[in-house]
């Protein structure tokens, strides 16, 4: 039997859009936008950053802040101390990193103390444990003599 071909055209539209797209070949295809006009509707652009500054009120100024007595201000990205906060305390300075450096010391001793402490500790208990068991077996042993 020869198979009857049907027209395009006498195939429903919604049938037509079924039969056309393959099942998993198709991808998503946007349409694309047009490009924008203008960037900025504004003029402020085209002024020199002094003009921008006045008109705009944009002149922040570096940040400074104030911690411990101490006077910072962020330049290039880190925070540095002011000039004029440093005078006098150079010996304080010197000090604090000498008891910081005796206070590190001092914490690894401690640290070196307590892991000392700890396998002292799990020796002793292993000890315990094998003491217990013998005594255990001795006593499974005298029982069996009577």
């Amino acid at each position: 039997m020869a198979a009857a071909r049907i027209k395009q055209s006498e195939v429903p539209l919604t049938l037509r859009k079924w039969t056309t797209m393959p099942l998993f070949g198709n991808t998503f295809s946007p349409k694309k936008t047009p490009p924008r006009k203008s960037a900025s509707l504004s003029n402020l652009h085209l002024l020199d950053r002094s003009t921008r500054e006045i008109e705009l009120g944009l002149e922040y100024g570096i940040p400074t802040m104030n911690l411990a007595g101490q006077s910072l201000k962020f330049e290039n990205g880190q925070w540095v101390a002011e000039s004029g906060s440093f005078t006098g305390d150079r010996r304080e300075m010197q000090r604090l990193r000498k008891r910081n450096q005796q206070l590190e010391e001092e914490n690894n001793l401690l640290r070196l103390k307590v892991d000392i402490l700890l396998d002292m500790l799990s020796e002793t208990t292993a000890e315990s444990h094998l003491m217990e068991k013998e005594l255990e077996e001795l006593k499974n042993h005298s029982r069996r003599r009577k």
